[in-house]
């Protein structure tokens, strides 16, 4: 398990925009921006592919690599949300899409994820995402027993 980089005491929740290290609370946060060096990302290889949306200094690739997060869902069990055919259908409706856009490039994901919750079409979508996630985890723990 991870401490906090600032303090060494806890397990950290926050990570740094800037440079990346992993702090557990405001007042580390606070200790920590007068030292903070940003680490340089590289450029785009390709800049039109870049989206406008999304500002945030993350990428799928931190998410997916997080070492200290307990509900991580492996690459393998994700990939099969691809091959939903009712996820598919699902993503066909503009308002489900926009709804998503809009979380993607929110400044708060937190907020925009209650507020989505209330919409009965992003629910059926996260239930249908569950579904998958889970019946194929399901599938897995049974093919071991």
């Amino acid at each position: 398990m991870q401490l906090c980089s600032v303090c060494s005491e806890r397990t950290p929740k926050y990570r740094c925009p800037a440079c990346k290290i992993r702090y557990c609370s405001l007042g580390c946060y606070k200790k920590h921006k007068d030292t903070c060096l940003p680490v340089d990302k590289p450029a785009p290889s390709n800049p039109e592919t870049k989206t406008a949306v999304s500002t945030e200094s993350w990428s799928v690739d931190d998410l997916l690599h997080e070492d200290d997060i307990t509900d991580k869902v492996p690459l393998q069990r994700l990939q099969m949300l691809g091959q939903s055919k009712e996820l598919k259908d699902l993503l066909c409706n503009p308002h489900l899409r926009q709804l998503l856009c809009s979380i993607d490039g929110a400044e708060h994901k937190e907020d925009a994820m209650k507020s989505a919750m209330q919409e009965p079409l992003f629910m059926e979508f996260s239930d249908q995402c569950l579904k998958i996630v889970e019946n194929d985890a399901k599938s897995s723990e049974d093919a071991n027993l």
